[in-house]
């Protein structure tokens, strides 16, 4: 029965989990968070989940497969934008042990997790008939905006795209999104505003700012949001937007799958009624878009669960 540790490591906690592989399908054992801000490296991060109650070592592992919040290079490395240290696989690969090791961008290892029975636990936020042949899309909000797609192998496997389109440019329409993309330009120190700084926590109390004058934290802002609050509509609206941007330029037949730490903490954000009227809004695509369904995943071990299913079709590929 292979083992496999997985870790999902974010800006703020690092999650580790055990799965133990039992007629071909994955079984949780034990998980842990651990704090990514309290170590000064990989290293310490490790010998930190050493003295934790994890019963699996990386040594004892068939294979360790690592989710990290940035973009992975060569398949070896990842500077995470939030975290002060890196994982290099050159550098630190005799720290995890024999077996295999596999890093992705932590939205690689979210889609990867549609294709698991954590995705049992979904909300279904808008109607539409998963194809299991095309390409799925995931997108999420929360310290940033990450987006990765998920498209069937013929080997019967599947290939993960990663993507860095939070930092692309967001698009903005009428008088009053253009005042607003003026204060933003005012605010933050970006040649132009992102998808990170739009559709984000960040995003949310920015937001807020500019309608209504209150500078407040994003856990404020959220206890604000009445079903007539203007911040809750305006910002579903713009989530709305980011996400048939993504699901059109993935054509995401296999579905939309929305994870991330906003939506989750906020899941009126994507029920809103503004949320699904800006997703469907499309002069030429509407059809298309009508037929992908939209999913909420608010599991936090998701990431885990797609890290462990990556590693899982790697084994079995040999």
């Amino acid at each position: 029965m292979p083992e496999i540790l997985a870790a999902d490591i974010g800006a703020t906690n690092s999650r580790f989990a055990h799965f133990r592989v039992e007629e071909g399908e994955l079984i949780l054992m034990d998980s842990v968070w651990l704090a990514s801000q309290e170590v000064d490296s990989f290293a310490q991060l490790l010998a930190q989940l050493d003295a934790s109650d994890m019963k699996l070592t990386p040594g004892e592992s068939d294979a360790v497969s690592l989710a990290l919040a940035g973009p992975v290079q060569d398949g070896v490395y990842c500077q995470p934008p939030h975290i002060a240290w890196d994982v290099d696989l050159e550098r630190d690969g005799t720290l995890l042990g024999p077996g295999l090791k596999l890093l992705m961008n932590d939205f690689v290892a979210q889609a990867f997790a549609s294709r698991t029975p954590v995705m049992a636990q979904a909300e279904q936020i808008l109607p539409g008939q998963v194809d299991d042949t095309a390409a799925l899309g995931v997108i999420g909000a929360g310290s940033n905006l990450g987006h990765a797609a998920l498209l069937p192998d013929p080997r019967g496997g599947h290939v993960a795209l990663a993507s860095e389109g939070g930092h692309g440019a967001f698009a903005f329409q009428g008088e009053r999104e253009f005042e607003y993309m003026a204060f933003l330009s005012n605010k933050v120190d970006e040649p132009y505003p992102t998808g990170d700084t739009v559709v984000s926590g960040r995003g949310l109390s920015l937001l807020h700012e500019f309608l209504t004058g209150d500078s407040l934290e994003p856990a404020q802002v959220a206890r604000k949001l009445g079903e007539d609050s203007e911040t809750l509509q305006w910002m579903a609206r713009l989530y709305g937007r980011a996400c048939r941007q993504w699901a059109l330029q993935v054509v995401a037949l296999g579905g939309l799958y929305i994870a991330g730490g906003l939506a989750a903490r906020v899941p009126v954000l994507v029920r809103h009624p503004a949320f699904a009227a800006e997703f469907l809004r499309s002069a030429s695509m509407e059809r298309l878009l009508q037929q992908i369904p939209v999913f909420l995943n608010r599991d936090q071990n998701c990431g885990l669960w797609g890290a462990a299913l990556a590693a899982l079709e790697r084994l079995k590929a040999g």
